[in-house]
Parts: structure tokens; C-alpha cells; sequence
């Protein structure tokens, strides 16, 4: 029986897995995975002894699989947390939490429109179109578990902010997305770039309060046509 927890692949069958050195596991008898999705659970079975925890890579991402334990480990454990769930103080616990992460998506959703609108810096003659893209960049980016550059807090609010337009105006006044683009190293980032300089040099002439044709500028464009639907 296996006397410490490990990090592992998955293995060549079913029930093998790949050690980190490379060696192929047998999974002990009587074990059986944990599938993701309930991180309470996991961590207590993987508190309670040892276990293997299965992870892959995928691109950039590092993605779990499960964990394998003993089946009556994790047997008993989820009887536990049932019980502990059902009772009333859990409940409020559980209501009192889902309540301060709706505050705080709130506040971060205001918080990271205000940088928007504080990149965008638009002319007061462009306030109105200013408000606007800064809500609709704000709406997409935000939500939890969005993945965009909007979620993430490696960087400044502020560069998430600019980031966040550029993605925005990227994808809704360029072509971008239905463009086809060679499969060679390093062509992706630089149409990214050159997107991102047009888009910019958009962004400037609202900012210098340039008069803009409405059916010449896509991001007005965008707008008129949002509206007309």
C-alpha cells in the first residue's frame, strides 16, 4: 500500500498511471479516483492518507484528472460532507460567502469599468460612445470564470483594462476572427500586433475629438448596427 501522496500522469490502461520518473504504476486494489469538481472533498481525501493525484498537460494548462484513493476513504468522507452540508449553520455559511463574492464581482466590475473609461480618455465629445464601449468591454471581460485578461492579477488593473479594449475591439471591429492565418511561428502575434496598432490609431482620433463618420468608423458602426437590432 502506498505510504505517500504523488503527482501522476495518466497511465497506458485504465487503472495504471506514470510515476514523475517515469515508471509505470499498477493502481493499489481497493482504490478507486475521485473525479474534479468538488475541491472541499478532494482535499479532505487527500488530507485523510496518501493518494495519487492524476494531472495533464494540455498547451499551457496544467488540468487534473482526479485523485485516486482508497474507495471507502473517499466513501466516508463524502457521507461526512453531506451530513456537515445539510446542516442550517452551513447554509448560512454557505449564503453569507456566495453573498460576499457577488460584492466583491460587484465592486471589480465598477472598479475595472472606471479603468476603461480611464484608458479610453475619450474627447468629452465622444462621452457617450466612451460610456458605451467601456460597459460592453466591461459586460464580456468580467465574468468569473471568463478567462479573459480581465480575470487575471498578475498585472495592473490598468494594463488589464487597456488589454481588455484592444481584445475587445479586436475581435468586434476587425476582421480578425475570420481571417485565415498561415500556420507559421510567431504570424498569430504579429496580425495581434498590427490589429492592436489600428485599433489604437482609432482610439486616437476619439481621444483628439476627430470628427468620425459614423458609417465609416467600426466601432460606431458596431453600435448603430447593436442598436438596430
Amino acid at each position: 500500500m502506498p505510504e505517500n501522496n504523488r503527482i501522476v500522469s495518466p497511465g497506458p490502461s485504465e487503472h495504471s498511471v506514470i510515476a514523475e520518473d517515469g515508471t509505470i504504476l499498477e493502481v493499489p486494489t481497493g482504490w478507486d479516483v475521485l473525479p474534479p469538481g468538488d475541491a472541499m472533498l478532494t482535499r479532505r481525501v487527500k488530507a485523510a492518507g496518501p493518494s495519487w493525484t492524476v494531472k495533464t498537460k494540455r498547451g499551457r494548462r496544467t488540468l487534473s484528472l482526479g485523485v485516486w484513493a482508497p474507495s471507502d476513504r473517499i466513501a466516508a468522507i463524502k457521507q461526512q460532507l453531506e451530513v456537515e452540508r445539510s446542516t442550517e449553520s452551513y447554509q448560512k455559511k454557505l449564503a453569507s460567502g456566495r453573498r460576499r463574492r457577488e460584492k466583491q464581482q460587484t465592486d471589480y466590475v465598477e472598479d475595472f469599468r472606471a479603468a476603461v473609461v480611464s484608458f479610453l480618455d475619450f474627447d468629452p465629445s465622444y462621452e457617450d460612445l466612451e460610456a458605451r464601449l467601456a460597459t460592453a468591454v466591461a459586460e464580456h471581460a468580467t465574468p468569473v470564470g471568463s478567462g479573459t485578461v480581465a480575470r487575471t492579477q498578475r498585472i495592473p488593473i490598468d494594463r488589464r483594462a487597456e488589454a481588455a479594449v484592444i481584445a475587445w475591439l479586436r475581435h468586434q471591429t476587425t476582421a480578425y476572427d475570420n481571417m485565415r492565418i498561415p500556420r507559421e511561428k510567431g504570424m498569430r502575434r504579429e496580425v495581434r500586433r498590427m490589429l492592436a496598432e489600428q485599433s489604437r490609431r482609432l482610439l486616437d482620433k476619439y481621444r483628439r475629438g476627430d470628427s468620425v463618420s459614423a458609417d465609416q468608423c467600426p466601432l460606431a458602426k458596431w453600435f448603430t448596427d447593436r442598436d438596430e437590432k
